[in-house]
């Protein structure tokens, strides 16, 4: 998969996340603001290192 993570802030000057697709989707985003960039850092890291092999659940 060819995505990248694209850090920013929004309206409110809070620092979010989202993992883009290389073909422009949007495949993930935080789901809330950090009010630091560190933190958003932060996030991103823990995506990146809690969910390599996460179970898919269906329900």
């Amino acid at each position: 998969m060819a995505a990248t993570f694209e850090l920013y802030t929004d309206s409110a000057d809070q620092w979010r996340w989202r993992l883009r697709h290389s073909n422009g989707n949007i495949i993930a985003d935080s789901g809330e603001g950090y009010a630091s960039k560190a933190k958003a850092k932060q996030g991103i890291e823990s995506v990146k290192s809690n969910a390599p092999d996460a179970d898919v659940e269906e329900q």
